[in-house]
């Protein structure tokens, strides 16, 4: 069947009936994969969790590789990243010994070191052996300014949900009787050592549609969570309400934050006696108060003060002025064809830009004073590779945590005072060969004539012949820029053994700024999968490879992106993994937080659904259409995205007689594996499946 444009598609399926479109849930003879938990459901997961772990697992090349990026995975040598709290510098660290992970702490004096001796804090694996659980950690927020109680963040095998529970750091225990949230999506936040914002589920009719926090009640010590004070009640259809204290010495402030969709959001100052004031900036903004700054990154053209800045711009303004009515801006950053903001940190006294020119990245410093705002560079910064920055203490010093990667050369990471050389800290070892490799950035023509980046690694003697197993990446959504990184897996997985690793950077994604995204949104979102599509082509046209030997995978967002590689692309690929995926935009706003991506991909409950359907691959599955083989991987243990969706498109898939797999791990969450031993398992069994098929 030849390749359908997106006009073609759209009459093809206006024409098609509805019972062969299957685009009412009553239709749909496998609903009842979407019991989650359900007993029935489970069983078809472990049935065919079984076969594929016999038809892909059971060699022993599976078994060395697994072994391989498990080791990876828990390499006492690779760099612990920390955060600074209070005096001490603080790290999450799994490895063999402790799977589920050690929060524990060391001083910068120790840090420096190659082999820092480390304090633990709390030991997740006692903690579950103790208590008879299987906790992921989700993190600790630590109340300043005396750093001796947190709330610690844990969610029972990884799933969104969580619960949070007071510790604390002065005795290294859970705190008896102190704050707890019981699981649910949502959190607490510090007002005060015996205050706290708390926005959860509360009940009935207290969550969005979207299955995220409706209401933000504020929560005294020593009295019950229903006996709590409501701060702010949003609407049923908004997507997230939440609270929080900026405990900035001398800039102490209360937010309360509506966001009503991605990239849509309303922020509201809270005073002493409970009263909110809108932050009168556009919905589409981010807006971030510092200090004395407010500062708004729009996504659309915002006209303030006789002046109109461009969408992807970064303006400054003061954050008292602004809100006395005020509206003179300080542009700080302006887009271009070719540069956009990839994000910025606030340092004592200066604020860094990193921005991305052809998806480089480059950093600047801007110092704000009294004639205005100076620019100078950034001392040392990386010229090659993917570079980010954050602050180490932007309180009280200059220092920034800089961290240069990319796909060949392993991570380091730099200590860095504005204004002089970085101090390298720590490096990755080399978990791989990559000296025979090369890396290379090309530019594929989209159907509409756009310019679509992408890296290339290769070996550096390829022949060029169109053998070459390569494998295509690719997410393109919700402005996520996709930029070189260095994995360990991906080089013993696949770069090791020969193949060609390839990272698109399509529209949907963050690259180019909202540009990018916004013109791949909902009824446009055709074009991300045309550029992905060129480069695939572009890709068998410079010989690198050919459509037998190309394989193509990716996750969430992208595992949507991979069905419609699979059903609208199938002749462009020997094979595809598809991972945690979207697949039946028909029911997609129905479950879990999918309400919440109606703005990148619309409502299929209204007329949008003429447009929705046609990327919604479940629906595009055609019984009688040759498509490449197939793995579908997911977590039942994910809450924001379905496992239904994987679950139903391979039952449709297998009852086709497709040459299709399937295997979902039973913890996870939406990351897919709770711990190193499962991430390894998933990675091998998606490397595995693709150069079986490709290297042939």
């Amino acid at each position: 069947m030849s390749q359908l444009t997106h006009a073609a598609l759209i009459a093809s399926l206006a024409m098609t009936t509805a019972a062969s479109a299957q685009t009412s849930s009553g239709d749909d003879p496998y609903l009842w994969l979407e019991d989650v938990h359900g007993a029935k459901a489970l069983d078809w997961v472990r049935e065919r969790n079984a076969r594929t772990e016999a038809e892909i697992a059971g060699t022993p090349a599976f078994k060395v590789l697994e072994g391989q990026i498990r080791a990876i995975l828990d390499s006492d040598a690779k760099i612990p990243s920390v955060e600074k709290i209070g005096a001490y510098y603080y790290n999450f660290w799994k490895d063999a010994e402790h799977p589920r992970g050690l929060w524990r702490r060391t001083t910068l004096e120790e840090y420096r070191k190659p082999a820092p001796r480390w304090e633990t804090v709390l030991d997740l694996d006692a903690l579950n052996a103790a208590e008879g659980t299987q906790w992921v950690w989700h993190g600790a927020d630590c109340l300043r300014p005396k750093y001796e109680r947190c709330l610690i963040a844990l969610s029972p095998g990884g799933s969104d949900a969580d619960v949070t529970r007071e510790f604390d750091l002065t005795t290294k225990q859970f705190v008896k009787d102190g704050f707890f949230r019981p699981e649910a999506k949502g959190g607490l936040a510090w007002i005060d050592e015996d205050t706290v914002y708390v926005y959860t589920d509360f009940g009935p009719g207290s969550l969005t549609s979207s299955s995220y926090p409706r209401i933000v009640k504020q929560w005294k010590r020593g009295t019950p969570l229903a006996a709590a004070s409501v701060v702010y009640e949003g609407k049923p259809d908004d997507m997230y309400i939440a609270a929080l204290r900026d405990h900035t010495p001398g800039y102490q402030r209360d937010f309360v934050s509506r966001t009503l969709a991605f990239y849509n959001d309303e922020l509201y100052l809270r005073d002493e006696n409970g009263r909110l004031r809108k932050i009168d900036a556009p919905n589409s903004a981010q807006k971030s108060v510092h200090k004395d700054w407010l500062l708004l990154e729009l996504r659309e053209p915002y006209t303030a003060g006789g002046k109109t800045y461009p969408a992807g711009a970064l303006i400054a303004t003061r954050f008292d002025d602004f809100m006395a009515g005020k509206r003179d801006f300080s542009a700080l950053f302006e887009p271009t064809d070719k540069a956009a903001l990839a994000g910025y940190t606030w340092t004592k006294d200066h604020l860094i830009l990193n921005v991305m020119e052809d998806v480089k990245n480059r950093l600047s410093v801007l110092t704000p004073g009294k004639a205005g705002w100076t620019a100078s560079a950034f001392v040392g910064a990386p010229a090659i590779g993917s570079v980010s920055v954050s602050a180490v203490d932007p309180d009280a010093s200059n220092a920034v945590w800089l961290t240069a990667t990319d796909f060949l050369t392993p991570t380091t990471l730099s200590l860095a005072e504005v204004g002089k050389a970085p101090e390298v800290l720590k490096s990755n070892p080399a978990f791989f060969d990559a000296s025979r490799d090369v890396i290379e950035q090309h530019f594929a023509t989209s159907q509409d004539g756009t310019r679509v980046p992408y890296f290339l690694v290769r070996p550096k003697d390829l022949k060029f012949d169109g053998q070459a197993p390569t494998l295509l990446y690719g997410y393109g959504g919700f402005e996520i820029s996709m930029t070189p990184t260095y994995s360990g897996a991906i080089g013993k997985g696949w770069l090791e053994k020969g193949g060609v690793y390839v990272l698109a950077n399509i529209r949907g994604g963050g690259e180019y700024g909202p540009r990018w995204h916004q013109a791949a949104l909902k009824a446009n979102r055709h074009k991300a999968y045309e550029d992905f599509a060129a480069v695939a082509d572009d890709l068998v046209a410079r010989g690198i490879t050919s459509p037998a030997h190309l394989g193509a995978m990716g996750g969430s967002n992208g595992g949507l992106l991979m069905g419609n590689m699979l059903t609208q692309y199938p002749e462009k690929f020997g094979a595809i993994v598809i991972q945690v995926p979207l697949l039946d935009m028909k029911r997609y706003s129905h479950l879990l937080a999918g309400a919440s991506w109606m703005a990148e991909y619309g409502d299929p409950d209204t007329a949008d659904w003429e447009f929705i359907q046609t990327f919604s691959p479940y629906h595009l599955f055609d019984p009688a259409r040759t498509y490449p083989p197939t793995l579908l991987l997911t977590s039942t243990k994910d809450d924001r995205v379905h496992p239904g969706h994987a679950r139903k498109m391979m039952a449709k898939m297998e009852a086709a007689g497709k040459d299709v797999h399937y295997y979902e791990n039973i913890e996870g969450g939406h990351g897919g594996a709770a711990d190193n031993a499962q991430a390894a398992h998933m990675a091998a069994l998606a490397y595995t499946f693709l150069w079986q098929r490709l290297a042939r």
